[in-house]
């Protein structure tokens, strides 16, 4: 390029603010929308961690289930979940947040669908020290549509799956939403008890497990687990399957926990979300080492699923505190979810509640022990205040979803016949199997 050309590139650049086009380039956003774009962007990316979390229950529970039912737990893990976006969608999410719009003060929220901002906000005054409506909902659905996947483990291999669905419409419609907004939407339990559930320990997790205990005990076990005073077990079809379903499970908890952070806006909300990362990583190693180490202790070998549910256990008792533990802290507030698990399963036995896939010790007796943790680590926490909280949701899950699980038994049945139990869900209620070579040949 010669001295001539250079000098005329040269005016030419010089010229580009007079034609319009230096200012075209300078898109960058006012100081407020960024905060609001980065928190956007944080509940979409972790949002679509926790609905990933629904491949990791379908695998954990088709490899925990006998091969004779795993079409059956796939086509429920998918209804439900679909089942959950509408239902949150027509009702959950305002009953959740009824921001003034309580039909109850702080009991009860409003009956309204949810509704998002316009394209492109046109023509309204957002509040740009959050984020968008669109993306607030897409997270707070998927904790939702969690609950109702924890239910659906425990109660395989037995229930119909029509009236299983009807109960999935209550549950993410009105009994997850209601208890909920107790908490996060600014109910009672938050003003009046203090209430601290950072993730939903007690919100989520047991929630879904009373729904699951109520279920079991009015479905009733699987033909021939509990028989002459002794427990048979029932191996499922493919703990490769289950391994797998444990560590999406692991991956999707990170946005479950760091998206609870709420905000992306800051340096120091930044840190938190990794140490939010860290904790709920490192508690699920806890639960995993402390499971495998004593099934070594108790059984003179390893158990494969007590350690896949220990990890599970370690991250359900982080959830409602992962910030502000130590790793140490959260290492061991792990382990002890991981302990819990290995002996709350027999006890289970004991008692004769079938759990399929153990979700009442991973999510019920994990969940109100996080919840409880809270208190050694967080300041704030007040041992009286977790614990009449736990014992509120806890009641009001478990009274509701007992009498719908006992209005659905006596107008259409809850579980399937004799006969169809024996021969498997697949073939009973879908008329398909999941495994058509290997059974047939």
């Amino acid at each position: 390029m010669n001295r001539i050309t250079k000098l005329g590139l040269a005016a030419a650049l010089i010229a580009l603010p007079s034609l319009g086009l230096a200012q075209e380039a300078d898109v960058t956003p006012p100081n407020e929308e960024i905060g609001y774009i980065l928190n956007t962007f944080m509940f979409l990316v972790t949002g679509f961690l926790v609905m990933w979390m629904g491949a990791g229950f379908s695998m954990l529970e088709a490899g925990l289930v006998r091969s004779k039912n795993v079409a059956m737990q796939s086509l429920k893990n998918v209804a439900l979940f679909a089942i959950a976006a509408i239902m949150y969608y027509l009702v959950g999410y305002n009953l959740m947040y009824p921001g003034d719009g309580w039909t109850i003060t702080n009991v009860l929220g409003a009956f309204s669908p949810a509704s998002m901002e316009p394209v492109g906000l046109a023509d309204t005054e957002t509040d740009l020290t959050y984020a968008s409506v669109g993306s607030d909902f897409f997270f707070q659905l998927m904790f939702c549509a969690t609950t109702a996947s924890i239910v659906s483990g425990t109660l395989a291999e037995r229930i119909k799956l029509w009236p299983f669905l009807i109960f999935t419409v209550i549950l993410t419609g009105l009994i997850y939403p209601i208890q909920a907004s107790w908490k996060w939407g600014g109910g009672f339990l938050d003003a009046n008890y203090g209430f601290l559930d950072f993730a939903g320990s007690t919100v989520v997790h047991s929630v879904g497990g009373w729904a699951a205990l109520a279920g079991a005990l009015i479905l009733g076990p699987r033909i021939g687990k509990y028989k002459d005073g002794k427990t048979h077990p029932m191996p499922g079809s493919n703990l490769t399957l289950a391994t797998l379903g444990t560590f999406i499970l692991w991956l999707g908890w990170f946005g479950f926990n760091g998206g609870s952070q709420l905000y992306m806006d800051t340096a120091g909300n930044v840190a938190d979300i990794s140490r939010i990362f860290a904790n709920t990583n490192t508690a699920a190693a806890g639960g995993a080492i402390a499971a495998l180490i004593l099934t070594q202790l108790l059984y003179k070998k390893p158990d494969i699923t007590m350690v896949l549910n220990g990890a599970l256990a370690g991250l359900v008792s982080i959830t409602a505190e992962p910030l502000t533990p130590s790793l140490g802290a959260a290492t061991l507030i792990g382990a002890v979810g991981g302990i819990l698990v290995v002996f709350a399963v027999p006890f289970l036995d004991k008692l004769k509640i079938d759990d399929v896939v153990g979700a009442i010790p991973v999510h019920l007796i994990c969940g109100i022990w996080g919840t409880l943790a809270v208190c050694l680590t967080n300041g704030d926490a007040t041992f009286g205040g977790q614990l009449i909280s736990i014992v509120i949701v806890g009641v009001f899950t478990f009274v509701v979803s007992s009498v719908v699980w006992f209005i659905l038994k006596a107008t259409m049945g809850i579980r399937v016949g004799e006969e169809e139990e024996i021969s498997g869900l697949d073939m009973a209620e879908l008329g398909m199997e999941a495994y058509p070579e290997f059974t047939k040949g």
